[in-house]
């Protein structure tokens, strides 16, 4: 019975413009983890082949972005790649992912997200970029220091999909 999907995820960041511990509106994603739906259709859940043209909703993106505005937060956005880790990128990989149009790398989110639009649900998310993959920026991280960066952020992340659910349910 539920209408929406939030979701949230701690990523590295492969824009330039990125910098540890901003936080990411997610706007579109690229999905290099095979697709969730692979297999029996359950026509009860969604149609065989759903359309993702707006798998993150622009009215609730709009909402998190002008509460940014509102509020003097430096949200970024861009376009998530997910990948099936569980091992951080390699150099080649971060450039392959910039290449392709990512601004963040990480292992999930876009599964997620790919039911959730098969279902007809809305969808928001947002990345915590608690690395990043950036020539001349990058440097060795532990699974511990990331996340120590996405802990650090958890009360704006909090602030941000508690004023989008005061918006949408009003």
């Amino acid at each position: 019975g539920i209408e929406y999907l939030f979701v949230s995820n701690a990523s590295g960041g492969v824009n330039p413009e990125f910098e540890v511990g901003d936080i990411m509106v997610i706007k579109d994603h690229i999905n290099l983890i095979p697709n969730p739906l692979i297999g029996k259709n359950y026509e009860e859940l969604g149609p065989r082949f759903p359309d993702m043209s707006e798998a993150y909703s622009k009215s609730i993106i709009n909402m998190a972005l002008d509460y940014s505005t509102q509020n003097n937060l430096n949200l970024q956005s861009g376009v998530y790649v997910s990948l099936t880790g569980p091992t951080l990128e390699t150099l080649a990989e971060y450039s392959y992912i910039r290449a392709i149009g990512g601004d963040a790398v990480g292992m999930s989110t876009a599964p997620e997200v790919i039911v959730a639009n098969h279902m007809g649900l809305k969808c928001f998310g947002v990345s915590v970029i608690t690395d990043l993959g950036v020539p001349g920026k990058i440097k060795k991280v532990t699974h511990e220091e990331i996340m120590e960066v996405a802990e650090l952020n958890k009360q704006k992340l909090s602030n941000i999909f508690c004023h989008i659910i005061s918006q949408i349910t009003t």
